[in-house]
């Protein structure tokens, strides 16, 4: 009998009581009500920060009389596809995208090689006075591109570079600090076993950079390649200072250069922004899970 009673009383004790769920039942509510309010800001904040790029589109496709009436037309009615073809044969289109696309590709392939390659040796190879020259690199950041403007224009120009496309590729060979402390913070998270169990079966430590952290830092890699992209293909200082040649003129050039001849011609100036704006979307919507985990792993140190 006491076995009998002990068993239902240790039951009972098990049993949850109607306060306990009602609490969870109230926290479940809770949280629905939180997620909730979480997607519904999200959404506001998505739909706000969507608003300019579909005013950049639906001005493309106005006719004059549309773009500044009041209250405005969100949809173009009739649309007018002819501001794209009349906008991008008013100047070279495909001569600056050819420019900008050597550039771009060009800045891209020389700091992956030269950031990768510094960012190793910062973070996985013992050397004397590795770490103060690692601090010095790190200062440089602080410098404004102002400041370094006009002794790098000397340079070219004993160079006889001036009015050519080097100085806007050969600068990247060099590494870009900021890619380079990106990449670090990332080989620092890998674990240093795989470089002693590669050089214990025989491998460099060239083979170690080629073999083992390379392909185990694509996510970093794409990051570093996303914002070189980013900043080549938007960049309207370098090419202004450099390049004076028509021909040799980058697309930001291009369209500033458009808009001091034409005039503010809205519907073109719309039509041509799109065109600038939408590969750099499409590359950002390709690369966005690679991208995130990029940010996400190279702010973790061993």
């Amino acid at each position: 009998m006491d076995s009998i009673k002990q068993s239902a009383l240790s039951s009972a004790s098990q049993r949850p009581t109607k306060s306990s769920e009602k609490g969870q039942t109230s926290w479940s509510r809770q949280q629905a009500i939180g997620r909730g309010l979480a997607h519904v800001v999200l959404l506001i904040a998505g739909i706000l920060f969507f608003l300019p790029f579909f005013w950049l589109v639906s001005t493309s496709l106005k006719e004059l009389n549309q773009i500044f009436r009041l209250p405005p037309v969100w949809i173009p009615h009739p649309i007018r596809w002819q501001n794209y073809p009349e906008a991008l044969t008013y100047f070279p289109f495909l001569q600056q995208l050819g420019n900008t696309l050597t550039i771009t590709l060009s800045a891209v392939a020389l700091s992956l090689a030269s950031c990768s390659l510094v960012a190793f040796s910062f973070s996985r190879l013992r050397w004397p006075g590795r770490n103060v020259l690692f601090f010095v690199m790190l200062s440089t950041m602080m410098l404004p591109y102002q400041v370094t403007m006009v002794p790098l224009f000397i340079i070219f120009r004993q160079l006889g570079w001036v009015n050519t496309l080097l100085p806007l590729i050969v600068p990247h060979a060099f590494g870009v600090p900021f890619f380079i402390f990106l990449l670090r913070q990332f080989f620092l998270s890998l674990p240093r076993d795989l470089d002693d169990a590669a050089i214990i079966d025989g491998c460099s430590e060239w083979g170690v950079y080629r073999h083992i952290i390379l392909p185990l830092a694509k996510p970093a890699l794409a990051t570093v390649a996303l914002f070189q992209f980013l900043g080549s293909w938007n960049d309207f200082l370098g090419p202004l200072i450099y390049l004076n040649d028509p021909n040799k003129y980058t697309l930001s050039l291009g369209i500033q250069v458009f808009v001091s001849t034409v005039g503010v011609q809205w519907g073109w100036m719309m039509a041509v922004t799109t065109v600038l704006t939408i590969p750099v979307i499409v590359l950002f919507f390709l690369t966005q899970r690679t991208f995130i985990q990029g940010i996400a792993f190279a702010g973790i140190k061993a």
